[in-house]
């Protein structure tokens, strides 16, 4: 008895110790992508179980706003802009403010929604404002993709000539909606107030996007500052990258949409980095 006594005992022993050896074996970077994994499953549940068929609305929103322009657009004859069809106009500009706005917005929140998280040494302000972002360009992007074979059944031609070119606008307008969101995550944290700015601007961006009219109408100089503006770049390379004989807004760079979005993005991780601990705190 004695004997099977120390051979549990020691059996026991050796599983502690493998267990802490493997926790111990656990790279930063490993514990980081975990943590990334949980919170993106929790964020996925949470947003899409929030409310009635809130996935539906998802793939609503952004219906109904297209539909509504159409019909106005329908009550002045106006069937295409710049040789493309107004429908497909209309859905790849909206499509891409879209995945610029609602990873903003939701990015911005992220910090507020998930405070109780940071109870845990693993999980910081930062990753719940990334992987919040992950899921709105995942989830806009499905969306999108439905959009697109909706209009194609329709009998409209949606096929991208240029898929590649397509698929870096859409990342670059994502990559901007998540520079914004890691500045102004944080901005809204310190100043409260600056949230209700966030949402006033929204209107008057949108407006300045070239997403209800073709920017190419306005004259100089306002026509040069509305270049300034990288979603302009954004929704006009998109357009383009689905009809080739669309008349794009001359002056477009895709080196400049990246170049802005990069540059929000390192502003906005160096405020998270600076920050971190008085928003774990607050």
């Amino acid at each position: 008895m004695g004997l099977c006594f120390w051979k549990d005992a020691l059996v026991g022993c050796v599983s502690k110790v493998g267990l802490v050896a493997l926790r111990n074996s656990r790279t930063p970077l490993s514990i980081t992508f975990s943590v990334w994994k949980a919170l993106f499953l929790r964020e996925a549940v949470f947003r899409l179980s929030t409310g009635r068929a809130a996935w539906m609305w998802l793939l609503l929103e952004p219906v109904i706003v297209i539909i509504f322009h159409l019909f106005w657009y329908s009550t002045v004859h106006i069937g295409t802009i710049g040789g493309m069809n107004i429908a497909v106009w209309f859905m790849l500009g909206m499509s891409g403010f879209f995945m610029f706005r609602r990873t903003g917005l939701q990015s911005i929140n992220a910090i507020d929604a998930n405070k109780t998280l940071f109870s845990y040494r693993q999980v910081k302000p930062v990753d719940t404002v990334l992987v919040r972002a992950c899921l709105e360009g995942f989830l806009m992007t499905v969306t999108l993709i439905i959009l697109c074979i909706a209009v194609g059944l329709y009998g409209l031609d949606i096929i991208p000539t240029d898929p590649l070119m397509a698929f870096a606008a859409l990342c670059g307008m994502w990559l901007v909606g998540l520079g914004f969101g890691l500045i102004f995550s944080v901005a809204r944290e310190l100043v409260p107030e600056v949230g209700k700015f966030i949402d006033l601007s929204m209107l008057p961006l949108y407006f300045m996007s070239g997403i209800l009219f073709p920017i190419n109408i306005v004259p100089e100089p306002y026509y040069d500052w509305l270049l300034f503006n990288p979603l302009i770049h954004g929704a006009e390379i998109m357009r383009l990258s689905f009809a080739p004989v669309y008349q794009a807004a001359p002056g477009l760079s895709i080196s400049y949409l990246y170049g802005f979005a990069l540059t929000t993005i390192f502003f906005g991780l160096a405020l998270h980095s600076r920050f971190a601990a008085r928003m774990m705190t607050q």
